[in-house]
């Protein structure tokens, strides 16, 4: 009996009933979970708790399963006194007489609201975003895999609009984290209310939403128009201001959108094809939307090509080094720009522009860049050991992500001392672009350079970013290049005209050599020669040469000639 005794008293609500499903007796965790004390439960029935969730088919089936099998176990629903309905764990077993017949029935049960809660929030993390309570991809895939076998069998369409905010980095970087999340929170709030209540819109992470839209025209035209029409709404929608306080925020978006009808499509096809279309737009300008086109799948996959290639080229040693001549004012030859070129096996010599932009994106530039350094020195080195090129300088390109890279110094010390080039022969081309993020570590690593290696700098493309006096004047240069963008048009526009006298006026100033880039006709020559411009570059003096033909070029200017002809071929497009 005092077994018997303790053991009712168990951390579960215990109830006992006669045969007639009244209540005999009840437990202290029985008052607990349900606030009916004993003297209010005894005498009673369990529908004291019932809670309305469940139909009598409920109950008809566990008074069944009592009476066959003399047990029942489950989730079920009960009200507590104060009204709060309430899941829990109920176990119920039968007792018997001697002859088999029940005498009472004893139920435990267990609250489960806490777990159903962790379930909930459980489910909710697995199938929703946490900060805008969207659906995530998870949940985007389902409905979107759904979407499709709907759109195959109604033959209506459907269509997927990928959402990216334009400059959402810049957002967060200067106005805090903090304000991001809340601007991502009210561009949920304004997409869910822009579209109907069967459409998803859900956020796939980062700044990147998507919608889904159902049941569209079953014409293309139809569904297109409809489409159009929400994302141009959705565009206006985000782009009116959002106040944090008393910050007022302009928000846009770029959209790439995919119409859809089931056949042939997957779920990861549409959200790449969507994917696309909004970079698209994103090129487009911003703030814009775009259409899929097939074209973009080709293009995709041509850049994949070009970038397994590319990492191919540097195993392969499929890169060179092209020399165009640099000349002073008398056409003397005082050092050349080494320009990269890729010698493919199948498309032949390929000129940067048609790779350099995807190894920045991929950041193959970092070893590419490295390669052309130390190709560099190596031809360095290899001039002074013959009297006609001992005093040339060489000129290479520096990315902006190689410069910023932290071993950028390091590695140029390293490469002029494996190959024992002179510092001072060799200059490095940087942009203007590089000197607008983290200007004070890049002055830094220029008077670096400068100062304890000892190498020349250059200044490329002068005037065609945003150029700045005050950095200017900070910086250890050594030369400035007027741009070919100002050299191409100087005897018929004013404008250019204006802008080379200001860069060479800037040159004398400061005490820089100012080289002239794209110089292809006499004219323009002679046009920069009046101006005072120091040196020439272009095809009006050589086009970018192999070393041999370099080397060549180098060695008849000293038997024979003290300065290189201007050509007298007609001008083509400068290369690069």
């Amino acid at each position: 009996m005092r077994i018997a005794a303790i053991a009712f008293e168990t951390q579960e609500a215990m109830v006992v009933t006669d045969a007639r499903n009244r209540i005999l007796r009840v437990n202290r965790a029985f008052t607990e979970v349900t606030g009916y004390s004993a003297e209010e439960a005894i005498g009673q029935t369990p529908n004291l708790l019932k809670s309305g969730y469940h139909d009598d088919s409920f109950y008809l089936e566990m008074w069944h399963a009592l009476q066959e099998q003399g047990h029942w176990r489950g989730e079920i629903w009960n009200r507590r006194k104060n009204g709060e309905v309430f899941p829990e764990w109920l176990t119920i077993s039968t007792v018997r007489g001697s002859r088999g017949e029940p005498t009472h029935f004893v139920a435990s049960f267990l609250d489960i609201t806490q777990r159903k809660e962790a379930e909930e929030q459980i489910e909710f993390l697995a199938y929703y975003d946490s900060l805008t309570h969207l659906p995530n991809r998870r949940l985007l895939n389902e409905r979107l895999d759904k979407a499709l076998i709907a759109t195959a069998r109604h033959r209506r369409h459907a269509a997927l609009l990928f959402i990216d905010l334009d400059n959402f980095k810049t957002l967060n970087d200067t106005m805090g984290h903090a304000i991001g999340d809340q601007l991502l929170r009210e561009v949920a709030l304004r997409l869910r209310d822009s579209v109907r209540s069967n459409d998803t819109v859900a956020r796939l992470g980062g700044d990147e939403f998507v919608i889904l839209l159902e049941e569209l025209g079953e014409r293309p035209h139809e569904a297109i128009a409809q489409v159009e029409h929400l994302a141009r709404s959705v565009l206006a929608v985000l782009g009116q201001p959002h106040r944090f306080g008393e910050i007022s925020y302009r928000c846009t978006a770029s959209i790439g959108a995919v119409p859809f009808r089931g056949a042939g499509q997957t779920v990861e096809s549409l959200l790449k094809s969507a994917d696309l279309a909004m970079y698209k737009a994103k090129e487009a300008g911003k703030n814009a939307l775009q259409f899929f086109d097939p074209a973009m799948q080709t293009e995709v996959e041509e850049r994949a090509v070009l970038e397994r290639e590319l990492h191919q080229a540097l195993d392969a040693g499929q890169f060179v080094l092209y020399y165009q001549p640099q000349v002073d004012r008398q056409g003397r030859l005082f050092g050349a720009e080494a320009l990269l070129r890729w010698q493919h096996p199948t498309r032949g010599l390929v000129a940067p522009g048609a790779f350099i932009p995807l190894a920045e994106e991929t950041r193959l530039i970092l070893p590419i860049g490295q390669w052309v350094l130390e190709a560099a020195c190596r031809q360095l080195a290899a001039w002074q050991a013959q009297p006609e090129t001992a005093g040339l300088s060489l000129a290479i390109n520096v990315s902006a992500l190689q410069f910023r890279d932290g071993h950028f110094v390091d590695s140029v010390a390293r490469a002029l001392s494996a190959t024992a080039a002179p510092a001072r022969r060799l200059k490095l081309e940087i942009t203007e672009s590089l000197l607008f993020e983290d200007s004070d570590a890049a002055i830094e690593r220029m008077q670096t350079l400068k100062r304890k290696i000892g190498v020349g700098l250059s200044l490329d493309d002068f005037g065609t970013g945003y150029s700045s006096l005050s950095y200017l004047k900070q910086l250890p240069l050594d030369q400035i290049k007027i741009d070919r963008s100002f050299v191409s048009d100087i005897g018929s526009n004013a404008n250019d005209a204006a802008i080379a006298d200001a860069v060479i006026a800037l040159g004398r100033a400061f005490g820089l050599t100012v080289v002239a880039e794209g110089v292809e006709t006499v004219d323009q020559r002679d046009a920069l020669l009046a101006r005072g411009c120091d040196a020439f570059q272009g095809f009006l003096y050589g086009r970018p040469l192999p070393i041999a033909e370099f080397d060549r070029l180098a060695a008849a200017q000293r038997d024979g000639r003290d300065s290189i002809q201007a050509s007298t071929a007609a001008p083509v497009a400068a290369g690069t």
